[in-house]
């Protein structure tokens, strides 16, 4: 199967708004963050899904990349064409 595609504006669709899943993005893989218990409705330590995050983990958060391991690869994120 090949891997999926995501623009910005098709991953902000993945927020946690209503019954889709909750995606973000890290260095351009797009992660599903559905099922992690640190991500509430697709909230987590006021950072929503459905954007890419990469700032935000890089320079606020505590444990960096070391998490993202554990995290399912749903596709990788493309500029807008």
């Amino acid at each position: 199967m090949a891997e999926k595609k995501f623009t910005r504006d098709e991953l902000a669709k993945y927020n946690g708004d209503g019954e889709k899943p909750h995606y973000m993005a890290i260095d351009g893989i797009v992660y599903d963050v559905t099922h992690s218990p640190a991500w509430k409705n697709g909230i987590h330590h006021g950072y929503q899904a459905g954007y890419d995050l990469t700032d935000a983990l890089y320079k606020v958060s505590p444990h960096k990349d070391r998490v993202l391991a554990n995290l399912p690869k749903v596709g990788t994120l493309v500029g807008e064409e």
